[in-house]
């Protein structure tokens, strides 16, 4: 026969603690009921007039009751750990990919910027180079120079070799004659008109 006694009464009857009365309820070894929210179990009257259990059985239902409540925590944790986990890779791939696109919009303008300064230097290197060389022939004209060119047809003229007419200019450069002027920046040799009659 059976008689129902609340879960404090069944922890003395039986020598458990009210966890150890609780886990043998969820488990279902003892039959229980719920009584205006309080908690009552059925126990044998047999078992009722028995001894308490030892206290060593006790402590192993205990230890049971928390290996179960830690292994449970610990599901808890790895489950909210791999949430976690998937939700910072979400997060990272869609970081990525706007510093992606970022750095591919950051190297079009570069590109373009590189194109537009290489186009203006373009056209700015021709228009310095033209100029340049219209203020050499403008200069030409009004100093009375020659080119070196016109300075070796002269001198064929006269029945000088190249050799002898390169090392009269060598020569004349050397010696610091004002007709031969060497350019050290364009490393050309402004030549002056003159009838070089030395020279002949």
């Amino acid at each position: 026969m059976q008689r129902l006694v609340s879960s404090s009464e069944a922890a003395q009857i039986l020598g458990l603690s009210l966890q150890g009365i609780h886990y043998r309820i969820k488990k279902g070894k003892l039959k229980s009921e719920k009584k205006d929210g309080k908690t009552f179990v059925y126990l044998d009257e047999v078992v009722s007039q028995t001894k308490p259990a030892k206290k060593n059985e006790e402590s192993i239902d205990n230890l049971i009751i928390v290996k179960d409540e830690q292994i449970l925590f610990l599901k808890k944790t790895l489950k909210w750990m791999r949430n976690q986990y998937k939700d910072e890779i979400r997060r990272l791939e869609q970081n990525q990919d706007k510093i992606v696109k970022v750095f591919q919009s950051e190297i079009k303008l570069l590109q373009s910027a590189f194109n537009e300064m290489r186009n203006i230097y373009k056209i700015e290197h021709k228009n310095d180079y033209k100029t340049q060389r219209n203020k050499e022939k403008k200069n030409k004209i009004k100093f009375g120079m020659m080119d070196i060119k016109d300075f070796f047809v002269y001198m064929k003229q006269n029945n000088k070799s190249d050799i002898e007419i390169k090392s009269i200019i060598l020569d004349r450069v050397k010696q610091g004659d004002k007709r031969f002027i060497f350019n050290k920046k364009t490393k050309e040799v402004i030549i002056y008109k003159s009838d070089f009659i030395d020279l002949i």
